[in-house]
């Protein structure tokens, strides 16, 4: 690299686009930073430090509570909550919304995050990462945030990325000004920029879906799949299965490399607002898409903290292509 750009100088270079801000954004991204460093750390010294395992408490949303899980999850709550940035969150681990602790400062944004994505895979050293959106305060007031300000559309985010803790440690995000990743140096404490204006590729040769759950899936899926697995040289088929089980770490894959991930319906699997429309505003940025088979993921309007919907991004050939099998396999189904 000719030139080494840290996370702050870039995000500091992207705010003077904006002749009103107030730095506001800059510091509480910063925070965050600053919040995945700490999560970074433990989760590399993870089965040194004994905090591998469950917790043996259950979720809101019925799942088994990493240790790693708790740890993110306070880390996050306690960096942002004194931060003076934000003015309510939202949380994948937290049934409600979560309010400022000790009727400390508040600020004009909200963050809902997913505190440890793919926790499942912790014990196994697999890659696992955090996934955040910001949006921005949209009730009236200057003091606490509510339910509102956290059902908004995808389409109404400020910015979305995710951090991934893999072999090394990288941020991606964007706040509408193209997709941008940064690389932690863990010499030097500090996010470099490594990966500037990514762009996906058109059409992958890989997919990542659960293929256990073939039973469970619509007929215009079950077709593309088995289309993709058909050779075929003159559009590169057939596909490669890559599925790891996190999601953080199969999108960012097939961001990097080109691809398709699925969790499709008829209801899906994965959170609207802490996981399909952060990484859909950042598929959309890279040139990519992202549907639930029905509509585009940022237009879908939330009507709950936890709404669950069927996810499919990626390159954007081969979601239009999905898309295409999933509309016929719906036309067929309503005759």
């Amino acid at each position: 690299m000719s030139k080494l750009t840290t996370i702050q100088q870039f995000i500091l270079d992207e705010e003077r686009l904006y002749p009103r801000a107030t730095g506001d954004f800059t510091a509480l991204m910063t925070t965050l930073t600053v919040a995945a460093k700490i999560i970074s750390r433990e989760v590399n010294k993870a089965g040194l430090a004994k905090i591998l395992g469950e917790t043996g408490v259950t979720n809101v949303q019925g799942e088994k509570v990493q240790k790693l899980d708790e740890f993110a999850q306070d880390t996050i709550y306690h960096a942002m909550g004194h931060s003076g940035h934000v003015c309510v969150m939202a949380s994948e681990e937290c049934e409600d919304i979560i309010t400022i602790p000790d009727g400390g400062p508040h600020g004009k944004y909200v963050l809902m995050f997913d505190p440890l994505d793919g926790s499942s895979n912790i014990d196994a050293n697999a890659s696992i990462g955090t996934i955040f959106s910001v949006h921005r305060r949209v009730s009236n007031g200057t003091g606490d945030g509510t339910l509102e300000d956290c059902l908004q559309k995808g389409t109404d985010q400020l910015a979305a990325g995710y951090f991934i803790y893999g072999s090394s440690t990288m941020m991606v995000y964007t706040t509408g000004h193209g997709v941008h990743g940064f690389t932690l140096d863990p010499s030097l404490g500090e996010f470099l920029l490594s990966h500037e204006n990514i762009k996906t590729a058109k059409r992958g040769k890989t997919y990542s879906i659960n293929e256990g759950n073939e039973s469970q899936w619509d007929a215009g899926t079950r077709k593309y799949i088995h289309h993709l697995k058909e050779p075929d040289k003159s559009d590169g088929r057939p596909y490669s299965l890559r599925y790891i089980g996190s999601l953080v770490a199969d999108f960012h894959r097939n961001l990097l490399k080109g691809g398709i991930f699925l969790y499709p319906g008829p209801k899906g699997k994965l959170r609207l607002l802490y996981e399909a429309a952060p990484l859909a505003m950042v598929v959309e940025q890279a040139g990519g898409l992202a549907t639930t088979g029905e509509q585009r993921i940022l237009d879908v309007v939330p009507t709950s903290l936890h709404q669950r919907v069927p996810l499919i991004i990626g390159s954007p050939d081969d979601v239009q292509q999905y898309q295409d099998f999933w509309n016929n396999g719906a036309a067929k189904a309503n005759r």
